[in-house]
């Protein structure tokens, strides 16, 4: 069973960063691609940003310019960095691994406020 491990939220103040961390214990090459989504409370569940095992990534027109998704193959390890944070990116925020199967970190709470 894989599992998916999220670390590095946190509290940050407006025109902060984060850089949030996913371990997966195993072998991230053998998806399709990993991608971060985030929640809040009574909404639906957004898909942030994805990085796929052939190199290409893409973003949510909310982030773009701002966070920057990368992968560590090597380290089985997938990284969000959040650059000028703003309130409403406070969020639950979850780490995916898809393609064949779909797996699902228990996600990391991101608060930006002052």
């Amino acid at each position: 069973q894989v599992q998916l491990v999220e670390s590095g939220g946190g509290w940050v103040q407006p025109g902060g960063s984060l850089r949030l961390s996913c371990v997966v214990s195993g072998n991230i090459f053998s998806f399709h691609a990993m991608a971060w989504h985030r929640q809040v409370p009574g909404k639906q569940r957004e898909l942030v940003a994805t990085a796929t095992s052939g190199g290409s990534t893409h973003y949510a027109d909310s982030v773009k310019g701002r966070f920057t998704i990368s992968r560590d193959d090597a380290k089985n390890t997938v990284y969000l960095q959040m650059n000028r944070l703003k309130p409403e990116d406070t969020a639950v925020y979850y780490c995916n691994a898809w393609g064949p199967s779909d797996y699902w970190g228990r996600g990391t709470q991101v608060t930006v406020s002052s």
